[in-house]
C-alpha cells in the first residue's frame, strides 16, 4: 500500500507530507482547493505524463516522493529484479523530479531509471480511476487477461498452452531459419567447426603464455645470466678470491674463543650463519649453472607458440582464458545444430506434432474462457444490480484467431448494454457520465483482487449519482477496500461517511500567494466536514446529528460485512 506521499512545489502545493493507511481513505474540501492535484501527483509518480506547468511558479523543480509498503511475494519485485535494483526490505520508495527545463529525473530506491522504467512499476502499484479517462478496465487489449485472472483454473490452463506454443515456435523458428537459408546455415556450421578445430588443435592450457614469456625472456638473456652466475659463484669460491674460504677460516678461528664469553659466542654464531647460508647459495648458483643449456630451438619453439597463441587472441579473446572459453562456446553452438541438423522432412514432422499439441491444448483453453466467461457475465450483473443497474446486460464478447498466439485462440472484449432496448456495444464506448462510474465499480469489485495492484484511486467517479445510487457507490468502494487500498476524491457525503480515514483539503492564500493544506480530520471535525457536503456553506444542528448519522450507518454496515 502507499504508506507516505511528499509534495515539495507542485502546482498549487508548496510543500505536503501525506501519511496514508490500509483500506479506505476519501479526500475532500471546496472545489479548486487542490483534491485532485494530490491524484495528479500520484499520476506522475507512477510514469504519467509530465509538464513544467506542475511546477509551482518561482520554484526550480518540483519534487515527488512515494513511499510503498509490499508483501513480499508483490509481483513488483520481479519487475525490480529486472531493473537490476535492489530491495531488501518490503519498502519500495518511488520519486520524480520536474525541472524548468523540461528534464525529469526518476529514481526507483534510489536508483536512477528512465521513465519507461518508472511506468513500468508505478502501474503495477497505483492504478488510477477517473471520471473521463479510459483507465486498464477500459482498454480491451486488457480485457482477456482480466478473463483469465478471474478463474484460477485458466490460468493453469494458460501456462500449460503457453509452455505448449514456446516449444511449437521454437521448432517453427528452426525450422523457419533452416528452409530460409540453407546456405547461411552451412556456411555458419563450417565456420563454427573451422574455429573449433583451430582452437582445440591448438592445446592451450589456462596462464600458459605467461609461462612462455617468463622462459622466453630468460633464453633471450641467457648469456647475462650465465656471465652473473658464474662471475658470482667465482667470487665466493674461485681460486683468486675465496670468500667463502676466508669466512670458514674466520668461522674456525672465532669458534676457539667462543665460549669465553657471551659476546664472543654471539660474534661466533652471526659469522657461522653467513658462512653455511653463502655455501647454500653456491651450491644453488652451481646447480643453476649445471641446468643451464642454450637451446635455439626451444627459443623457436616458444617464439612459435606465443606467436599462435597471439593469433587465437586477436580473432577470439584477450587471453587464453577467454579462447578457450570462447571454444567452449562454439563448441555448444556446434553440437545444438548438428543436433537440429535432421532431414527437413524429420522437423517438419516434430513442428507439427507440437503445433497438434498446442492447437488441442487452445481449444481445451477457449472452452473454459468461455464457461468462465458466463460466470464472469453473472458476477457482473450482481454488481451492476447491487448499484441499481440491474437491467444492464454484460456480455464477453470472443473472436477467434485463425492463428495461434502467446494467448491461445481467442480475442475477447467486454460489451454493455445500459438499458433495455438500447444496442449493445463495447464497454469502452457504449457506457458514460453517471453508469460509466457504477459499471468501473462492478468491475473493479470483481477484479481488484486478481490484480494485485497495491492502491487503486477513484478520482471523483461517483460524479453525477445522489440518493440511493450514491449509498450503493459508497457500499461497493467500501468493499473494493477490503482488498486494496483506495484512495478515493468524492463530493459524496455517503462516500466521505463510509471512508476509514478522512482529509480535508483546502486552500488558502498567504503573503500572497495560494497554497493548499491537507488535515487529517478527527471523529468531531470529520462530523462538520460531512455536514458542509450535505448542507452546503450553512451547518446546522440537524445537519451535524444528519452526519453523525450518515457515519454510523455507514460503520454499522461495515461491521455487518466485516
Amino acid at each position: 500500500m502507499l504508506q507516505e506521499l511528499r509534495i515539495k512545489d507542485f502546482a498549487i502545493i508548496e510543500e505536503a507530507d501525506i501519511d496514508f493507511q490500509a483500506g479506505m481513505t476519501v479526500l475532500t474540501g471546496e472545489t479548486g482547493a487542490g483534491k485532485s492535484i494530490i491524484i495528479d501527483a500520484l499520476g506522475l509518480l507512477a510514469g504519467g505524463r509530465g509538464s513544467v506547468d506542475f511546477i509551482r511558479k518561482g520554484a526550480a523543480k518540483a519534487v515527488l516522493q512515494g513511499q510503498f509498503v509490499l508483501p513480499a511475494s508483490a509481483p513488483v519485485f520481479q519487475i525490480l529484479d529486472d531493473l537490476g535494483i535492489d530491495h531488501e526490505d518490503q519498502t519500495l520508495i518511488l520519486q520524480r523530479d520536474l525541472y524548468q527545463a523540461g528534464r525529469n529525473v526518476c529514481r526507483i530506491n534510489g536508483v536512477l531509471v528512465n521513465l519507461t522504467s518508472l511506468r513500468k512499476v508505478g502501474e503495477m502499484l497505483i492504478d488510477i480511476h477517473g471520471q473521463n479517462e479510459h483507465q486498464s478496465l477500459m482498454r480491451p487489449e486488457t480485457h482477456l487477461s482480466l478473463l483469465d485472472e478471474y478463474d484460477h483454473h485458466l490460468r493453469d490452463e494458460l501456462r500449460r498452452y503457453q509452455d505448449a506454443y514456446q516449444q511449437y515456435r521454437k521448432l517453427k523458428t528452426a525450422l523457419d531459419k533452416r528452409e530460409a537459408n540453407e546456405k547461411e546455415w552451412a556456411q555458419r556450421l563450417d565456420i563454427l567447426q573451422f574455429q573449433l578445430n583451430e582452437i582445440e588443435s591448438a592445446q592451450l592450457v589456462p596462464h600458459e603464455e605467461e609461462k612462455l614469456i617468463e622462459e622466453k625472456d630468460q633464453l633471450d638473456n641467457y648469456q647475462t645470466i650465465h656471465d652473473a652466475l658464474e662471475n658470482s659463484y667465482q667470487a665466493l669460491m674461485g681460486e683468486n678470491v675465496d670468500v667463502i674460504g676466508q669466512l670458514g677460516t674466520t668461522m674456525d678461528e672465532l669458534e676457539k674463543i667462543s665460549d669465553l664469553s657471551s659476546d664472543l659466542n654471539g660474534i661466533y654464531e652471526k659469522v657461522s650463519d653467513a658462512f653455511y647460508n653463502l655455501q647454500d647459495v653456491s651450491h644453488e648458483i652451481n646447480n643453476q649453472l649445471d641446468s643451464m643449456e642454450w637451446d635455439e630451438n626451444r627459443l623457436d619453439q616458444i617464439e612459435q607458440r606465443l606467436d599462435l597463441i597471439h593469433q587465437l587472441k586477436r580473432k577470439y579473446g584477450d587471453s587464453v582464458q577467454q579462447v578457450i572459453d570462447y571454444g567452449q562456446k562454439i563448441k555448444q553452438e556446434l553440437a545444438e545444430m548438428q543436433d537440429s541438423a535432421e532431414s527437413s522432412e524429420e522437423q517438419e514432422k516434430a513442428v507439427k506434432t507440437a503445433y497438434d499439441s498446442a492447437y488441442k491444448l487452445a481449444q481445451t483453453l477457449s472452452s473454459h474462457r468461455h464457461q468462465a466467461a458466463h460466470e464472469l457475465e453473472k458476477a457482473i450483473h450482481q454488481q451492476l444490480s447491487a448499484l441499481y443497474m440491474d437491467k444492464a446486460v454484460f456480455k464477453v464478447k470472443f473472436s477467434g484467431n485463425q492463428e495461434l498466439t502467446s494467448t491461445g485462440l481467442d480475442n475477447v472484449e467486454f460489451y454493455i448494454q445500459t438499458n433495455p432496448g438500447e444496442s449493445m456495444g463495447p464497454l469502452a464506448k457504449i457506457a458514460s457520465g453517471g453508469e460509466l462510474s457504477r459499471i468501473m465499480l462492478a468491475l473493479k469489485t470483481i477484479f481488484s483482487q486478481q490484480q494485485g495492484v497495491t492502491s487503486i484511486i477513484f478520482d471523483e467517479v461517483d460524479t453525477g449519482v445522489s440518493g440511493r445510487v450514491a449509498q450503493a457507490i459508497a457500499e461497493k468502494i467500501s468493499q473494493i477496500s477490503q482488498n486494496s487500498q483506495v484512495l478515493c476524491i468524492s463530493h459524496l457525503p455517503q462516500v466521505a461517511a463510509i471512508a476509514d480515514h478522512h482529509y480535508f483539503i483546502s486552500k488558502k492564500v498567504i503573503d500572497g500567494r495560494t497554497g493548499t493544506s491537507v488535515q487529517k480530520l478527527t471523529a468531531q471535525t470529520r462530523i462538520r466536514e460531512i455536514a458542509r457536503m450535505l448542507s452546503g456553506s450553512e451547518i446546522t444542528e440537524l445537519t451535524l446529528k444528519h452526519a453523525d448519522e450518515l457515519i454510523q450507518m455507514a460503520d454499522q454496515i461495515k461491521n455487518k460485512k466485516g
